[in-house]
């Protein structure tokens, strides 16, 4: 997993997963482009990296809108000579159902989470094949496969993105692309604590995020990022079109973790 001569562009960059696969490739030395919508959001993440002498540049896009995409890959390729990696990795969290958000509220999750990795991976991809091929991975969700209530636009923009990994698989598998999506479950970023921070008692939402997985803990970003970077590496060469659960096994146990506390198959051996 040693990314020396490989540029690695990161969306969603600034915090949560992105700043975790910022450390993780750049500790595996790639050159490594962030994205991010946000002014000088890189933060720690790129401090940490050019303090250990890793090449890491900023760039500022709304990705949602198809002339800053079309502007911001030549400046990476014209930057760093060229793309390997993309981690279609930005999103955000919104809560709804069909009938209580409005359109305005769709738009700009689908934009954000849905419209922004078709963009990235439609202007990328061709860099990559002209260096060889590449490998594209999706920051999904278990509601990529799954669903939570009052979550509309989130669960069917995460549906959306692990189809988006399906088809590049696909149509560009005979040019050496490679594309996956990993569906991480609860995990400690600023997005889940801004959302906690909606109820009137967060830490009962963090302890409920604790339970939800197996090991009794949510997860933390570098346990995505080491998998993100495990795909996109040479050693995960024959897994392209996959959906990879980095979970802590929430998606295991039948009904979920509640129902391993109370009821059928609930005492503990």
């Amino acid at each position: 997993m040693d990314f020396n001569g490989k540029v690695v562009v990161v969306t969603g960059a600034g915090s949560g997963i992105g700043a975790a696969c910022v450390r993780e490739f750049t500790s595996r030395n790639a050159a490594v482009a962030m994205v991010d919508r946000k002014a000088r959001a890189d933060g720690e993440a790129s401090r940490d990296s050019r303090a250990t002498g890793a090449v890491v540049e900023y760039f500022q896009a709304d990705l949602s809108l198809r002339p800053e995409v079309e502007r911001l890959i030549p400046e990476i390729v014209h930057r760093f000579g060229g793309i390997d990696v993309l981690v279609n990795n930005a999103g955000i969290q919104r809560y709804g159902s069909v009938t209580t958000i409005d359109e305005e509220q769709w738009d700009e999750v689908m934009d954000a989470n849905l419209k922004s990795a078709f963009l990235m991976s439609k202007f990328a991809i061709p860099e990559m094949i002209k260096r060889g091929g590449g490998a594209i991975v999706i920051t999904g969700s278990v509601q990529s496969v799954t669903a939570q209530r009052n979550s509309a636009h989130y669960v069917v923009s995460k549906h959306g993105l692990l189809g988006l990994a399906r088809s590049i698989a696909l149509d560009f598998g005979s040019q050496n692309i490679r594309a996956n999506c990993v569906m991480p479950g609860a995990i400690d970023t600023p997005m889940l604590r801004w959302a906690a921070s909606l109820d009137s008692d967060p830490d009962r939402v963090l302890a409920a995020c604790d339970r939800l997985h197996i090991r009794g803990k949510m997860g933390e970003p570098e346990e995505v990022a080491r998998v993100i970077a495990f795909l996109a590496s040479d050693l995960a060469s024959f897994i392209t079109g996959a959906a990879i659960p980095v979970d802590g096994g929430l998606l295991t146990p039948t009904g979920g973790m509640l129902s391993q506390e109370t009821g059928t198959g609930g005492a503990n051996p």
